[in-house]
């Protein structure tokens, strides 16, 4: 099977056309059909039906297009790490994040290693812990950031300055508003939203077994869309904070979880990977970075401690 038929492949499945897909591709219609039926013989599977001015994928199609994109982009990437090798003023990195505030810190991180390393090309993929894991596995990703426990066994391991704390966002009318905090027994009854990974892994951190007990009218990957319902009174989002805009006038308000839920976050990547040269200094300035964020954070509860002591004198 060779990496350009998996690019014909690819390219009729998007544009649902052979004619549109062989222009797109530059290449004959005819060479286009030769090349998929070539597929269809050796895979031993039909992979397209075909109608008179569109074609459409078979279960095996279908099957087949999902791991095509991953080879392919498996394909390319190790294409570029290669170019990159001797670019010591660049190449390309990939990152799998999940939701948090402290995606700020990334964003840092990334700036200071352009400010060094002009030639740096950084592509994001967001998704919660499972996908990140996954293609990270797979090759996909240099670095996945995600905010569940990691398996150390498999991954190196940083881990971010600050935790992300967990409230609960509503519509800023609503009853619970008055609250300044909210506690299990006002989520009882409540129509709620949340993802499945949390309800598996932070809020039986929170309240036990007794998580059963909450009624969950949906579960939402991104929390973004988890707050459009919220705003429609059509449940109570649980998720972060600073992750959803709750400022006057968005119709949106949140209030902390009591008692207190925080969730940490970590940057993780593959033991025994080779990185590109890019990615290698990228991670020398994480590490750079993360000691810096640590002994000032240090320094300041230090500080802290000696104006209370003086104030309580």
């Amino acid at each position: 099977m060779e990496i350009r038929t998996l690019r014909y492949f690819l390219e009729t499945t998007r544009e649902g056309n052979m004619t549109r897909a062989a222009e797109r591709l530059a290449v004959t219609q005819s060479t286009l059909s030769k090349q998929l039926k070539g597929l269809e013989e050796e895979l031993g599977k039909k992979l397209f039906i075909r109608h008179s001015f569109s074609i459409e994928l078979t279960e095996e199609g279908m099957l087949l297009r999902k791991h095509a994109e991953d080879l392919l982009t498996m394909a390319d990437k190790i294409t570029e790490e290669f170019k990159s090798l001797d670019d010591i003023l660049g190449g390309d990195i990939y990152f799998g994040c999940a939701e948090s505030f402290q995606i700020c810190y990334l964003a840092r991180m990334i700036r200071l290693c352009r400010e060094q390393y002009p030639g740096l090309r950084y592509h994001i993929t967001s998704g919660d812990t499972e996908q990140v894991a996954e293609k990270l596995d797979k090759g996909l990703l240099d670095f996945g950031i995600i905010v569940e426990e990691p398996n150390r066994e498999k991954y190196h391991v940083l881990t971010f300055p600050e935790a992300d704390r967990w409230t609960l966002v509503m519509p800023e009318h609503c009853a619970l508003a008055q609250k300044e905090k909210i506690e299990f027994e006002d989520l009882l009854g409540l129509p709620l939203f949340c993802s499945e990974q949390s309800v598996r892994n932070d809020l039986p951190r929170w309240c036990g077994e007794r998580v059963r007990e909450l009624k969950f009218e949906g579960s939402f990957r991104l929390s973004y869309n988890g707050s459009v319902f919220a705003r429609e009174g059509l449940g109570y989002l649980l998720t972060f904070d600073k992750l959803i805009d709750t400022s006057p006038g968005s119709g949106l308000t949140a209030r902390p979880l009591s008692p207190l839920l925080e969730t940490p976050m970590y940057l993780i990547w593959r033991k025994y990977q080779v990185f590109t040269p890019i990615a290698e200094r990228f991670l020398s300035i994480a590490r750079q970075e993360f000691e810096r964020i640590g002994k000032a954070g240090k320094e300041e509860k230090i500080k802290e401690v000696a104006r209370h002591d003086i104030r309580s004198a």
